[in-house]
């Protein structure tokens, strides 16, 4: 299967060489890997440019854009800078962060979970973070989600959702919206990844209001909010986490931000995340 791979980077001299080495020696080489440098101020377009002197397959595109990092819009915009400026030829197209680095055979497993299942529209692995000579599993990792670093879409999968939303959010709508259209997910925990730089702890306060926003957006309603917001609060160890979250939910009600679903699919997407929870909940 034809692979190509968008990697927003911003300020990854610390991470994007193990990243690119981990690509460069895959068993199934991706077709394409675009990275797309969005505003870096450090070494990472010297340490790219590097590797596509020997890598003629590996791309570079330089982003301009606000040094401020939001989780959600400034990785779907660079995402989608790259993504423009590649061709329609690809089978599964990957949206990957500049910081992981992946086992030799982890792009050849993953073609045979989408060439064993024509219905399969998404897979990944899981994420592991390093403590002390340790490589544990991240706390994020569910076994029915992928995680926003590590997206991986068969092509008509892709198409069908919509592409990714432009808006915080998308590495949650995605997956909804791909089984509201009929499509499965797949989370592989034997293929593990390095994450070297472990989610949220460079983004800024404002990061949780704008997700209270999203979940608005999502038409996914207030009780659900509260227990989103809940949820991450104590994955993240920060009250005020929760609290922001909600300030967003009930500011994008009061100014009547536009939904991003209708609401036969917000429909879908509130039940199918009770569904969740209550079986989490059998399953304890």
């Amino acid at each position: 299967m034809k692979i190509y791979i968008v990697i927003p980077a911003h300020n990854e001299e610390e991470h994007i060489a193990k990243t690119l080495d981990s690509l460069i020696n895959q068993e199934l080489k991706p077709a394409q890997v675009l990275v797309v440098n969005d505003n870096s101020t450090d070494r990472t377009a010297e340490i790219v440019n590097h590797f596509i002197q020997q890598n003629p397959w590996i791309q570079h595109v330089q982003k301009k854009s606000s040094e401020k990092h939001l989780p959600g819009a400034k990785i779907v915009e660079a995402f989608y800078k790259g993504y423009g400026l590649l061709d329609e030829n690809y089978d599964i197209i990957c949206k990957y962060d500049a910081d992981m680095v992946f086992e030799p055979n982890y792009l050849l497993k993953l073609s045979q979970h989408f060439k064993e299942n024509n219905r399969l529209g998404m897979a990944a692995g899981q994420c592991y973070i390093q403590k002390g000579d340790q490589w544990i599993l991240e706390n994020l990792n569910k076994e029915d989600h992928i995680r926003g670093s590590l997206k991986a879409y068969r092509k008509a999968c892709f198409l069908e959702i919509g592409k990714i939303a432009k808006s915080i959010g998308w590495d949650t709508l995605d997956e909804l919206m791909a089984q509201y259209h009929g499509w499965e997910i797949k989370v592989d925990p034997s293929l593990k990844v390095k994450h070297l730089k472990p989610t949220g702890i460079k983004y800024s306060p404002g990061a949780a209001r704008l997700q209270g926003i999203a979940t608005y957006r999502m038409r996914l309603g207030l009780i659900l909010t509260l227990i989103i917001g809940l949820k991450r609060a104590w994955v993240m160890g920060e009250a005020r986490i929760f609290f922001s979250n909600i300030k967003g939910f009930l500011e994008a009600k009061r100014k009547g931000i536009p939904f991003i679903v209708d609401p036969k699919q917000g429909k879908f997407l509130r039940n199918f995340r009770w569904k969740g929870i209550f079986q989490r909940f059998k399953s304890k």
